[in-house]
């Protein structure tokens, strides 16, 4: 049996490939490069994969794959009309990044709540060693006791910053995107109550028609003017040349973003007009890639893998 990986940068050079060798002849790729591809899986019994697409242009030629394990939990990449027609099994990864992008909300967050790239930056240019004061605050910043913490998308990743905002001593409202998701341990609310009444509003939700640009320049108009957005779900959820009017304009307190609209980022992305790093913070798509989750994200597809060729239907889509 050959497995092929066609995309091992999407995982880091720290994970542990050593269990699958014991299941086949085991084939590593770095990265996706589109002329090649077909080849690359020509051969292959499983394809283990994260962006490349999997439909007829890549698999026409793959006569012996059964089994393609995706390596993320969206399965937007994948035809399965093509696939279905040619009973290949697809399997996800779900779960394995929830603690780790939890994690990374707070820590957006905290940078621009509490002016951190300002403070920081005080301290390493001399100028406190220079003060005479021990102290400084001319950046203000405030607790998140008391605050209300508004979340779009209340899913396992959602519920779980609910649980640590409430630790913050914040009053958790939620908006659900689908209309469908109903927990009674929050307050559900309407989408304008939501944008009107939060001091915080963290995305986790995917990107499909209802979320699509669902914060625009209307939404940012209705935020109050210190809140402060936080993207974890997906880039066009957020209209960006709207964000950068409401924040060159002081409309809202400050964001920051783990997902943008394409990815890597555009050389004119608007969003890199901002250099203000006490109002908007842009990290690269790492909320999910702390090394525990990265691991873990391997291990499930191995324990996937395990289970077709035992016949089960572990994580199957």
């Amino acid at each position: 049996m050959k497995l092929v990986f066609m995309e091992t940068d999407t995982l880091g050079d720290d994970v542990d490939y050593s269990p699958f060798y014991k299941l086949g002849e085991v084939i590593k790729y770095n990265k996706s490069e589109p002329e090649f591809n077909q080849e690359r899986v020509r051969d292959a019994d499983i394809i283990v994969v994260n962006k490349i697409p999997m439909n007829e242009e890549t698999l026409k030629y793959a006569k012996h794959v059964k089994l393609i394990c995706l390596t993320a939990t969206g399965t937007n990449t994948v035809d399965f009309d093509y696939i279905r027609k040619r009973d290949i099994a697809v399997t996800n990864v779900k779960g394995y990044s929830t603690r780790s992008v939890v994690q990374h909300t707070f820590a957006l967050l905290f940078y621009i709540y509490e002016k951190l790239a300002y403070y920081d930056q005080f301290v390493k240019s001399g100028e406190y060693a220079a003060s005479d004061i021990f102290s400084r605050f001319d950046k203000k910043f405030n607790e998140l006791w008391g605050k209300t913490w508004g979340i779009i998308g209340l899913g396992e990743i959602g519920r779980g910053v609910a649980q640590v905002a409430e630790a913050f001593g914040c009053r958790v409202i939620y908006y659900s995107t689908s209309g469908k998701n109903t927990n009674s341990s929050w307050e559900r609310v309407g989408f304008e109550a939501l944008l009107k009444n939060s001091d915080i509003i963290s995305i986790h939700a995917p990107l499909n028609s209802a979320t699509e640009y669902l914060i625009d320049e209307n939404a940012l108009k209705l935020m109050k003017k210190t809140a402060v957005l936080l993207n974890l779900g997906r880039g066009n959820i957020i209209r960006e040349e709207a964000l950068l009017k409401a924040l060159e304009t002081d409309e809202i307190g400050g964001a920051g973003l783990d997902v943008i609209s394409e990815e890597p980022m555009r050389p004119d992305n608007p969003l890199l007009n901002v250099k203000d790093s006490t109002r908007l913070i842009i990290t690269p798509h790492i909320a999910w890639a702390t090394v525990e989750a990265r691991r873990r994200c391997l291990n499930e597809v191995y324990e996937n893998i395990c289970s077709y060729l035992r016949g089960e239907e572990r994580n199957r889509v």
